[in-house]
């Protein structure tokens, strides 16, 4: 069949390649327009748009699938679209221009985590099994028919980033099956069946650690928030980024919510229930660095997170 993939960060790159090196001709690469990164706000191609160059494939770079848009990909006369993590909407007539409609590759097993950050709140969520699903792409959020579905268990020490990156190379096999079988006539969907939950977009208040919960919570946002947006909490007013964490030994001691020690070389915050250990951090205006040395520079004698 005649592709058009759609796709932006990191995650979407494996199916693009896994579809690339299949029978199938990809027509054109949609992808977000190159967007200013780092310090130096440097304008740079998203990672999409680098494979898609490294693939010899046509690109186009649209923030909005407009008219335009629209107009360029009918052009093309492709049979299927295939969206994985674009980060914008398919509406009609778009939606419809391809022969076989656009299919969606999504990390959750729909209907549980429809929208924007499915993995980040399912850490978040303490959910002990997610997924990836293709689904028929359809007006309403998520919620069209679903092709294949392929779970995969969490594991305890797994952060946001961890679990997409298994996830994008789980998913691009299915995709690839999927697409395979609308190809030959044999690909079947049933409806979503239970309660839908939605995971919006995350922003910064979501990584604040609230260390009045539970050390499962307290681990689950941590690692739901990492890379992006990142945990944070305060000490003395100033923003400390947490970036590693695990469980506290068995024999640390129990200490009030925020409150933090050194403990036989690992430094141990309290929570609601168990504290947590606290790995690597990033004082304000500093680098990354071990926990334990940031703890030994601090002036105050009972030091107190989120304080």
């Amino acid at each position: 069949m005649r592709l058009v993939f759609a796709g932006t960060p990191d995650p979407a790159v494996p199916s693009l390649r896994r579809l690339a090196a299949s029978g199938h001709e990809i027509v054109a690469v949609v992808t977000r327009r190159d967007a200013p990164l780092g310090r130096k706000r440097v304008m740079t191609p998203s990672p999409v748009a680098t494979a898609a160059g490294e693939l010899g494939l046509r690109v186009i770079r649209a923030d909005r699938l407009d008219d335009a848009v629209t107009g360029e990909i009918a052009a093309l006369q492709p049979d299927l679209g295939v969206i994985v993590a674009y980060g914008g909407l398919v509406r009609e007539p778009l939606l419809t221009t391809p022969a076989h409609g656009w299919i969606n590759l999504h990390f959750s097993l729909l209907p549980r985590w429809r929208g924007a950050a499915p993995v980040q709140h399912a850490l978040i969520a303490g959910d002990g099994e997610t997924g990836a699903s293709v689904f028929q792409l359809v007006a309403g959020l998520d919620a069209g028919d679903v092709f294949a579905e392929r779970a995969h268990t969490i594991p305890a020490d797994a952060t946001a980033g961890d679990l997409l990156a298994a996830l994008a190379d789980d998913g691009a096999d299915l995709l690839a099956d999927v697409v395979d079988a609308i190809a030959a006539g044999t690909a079947t969907a049933r409806p979503q069946v239970g309660d839908s939950t939605y995971a919006g977009k995350l922003g910064d208040e979501d990584g604040r650690i609230r260390w009045n919960e539970p050390a499962s919570a307290v681990l689950g946002r941590i690692r739901g928030v990492t890379p992006e947006p990142g945990a944070h909490t305060t000490i003395d007013g100033a923003r400390l980024k947490v970036h590693t964490v695990g469980r506290a030994p068995d024999d640390a001691p129990a200490l009030a919510p925020g409150a933090l020690t050194l403990h036989d070389k690992a430094v141990i915050v309290g929570t609601a229930t168990d504290p947590i250990r606290l790995d690597s951090v990033q004082p304000a205006g500093k680098a990354p660095m071990r926990a334990a040395d940031w703890v030994r520079g601090l002036r105050a004698a009972e030091p107190v997170l989120g304080a």
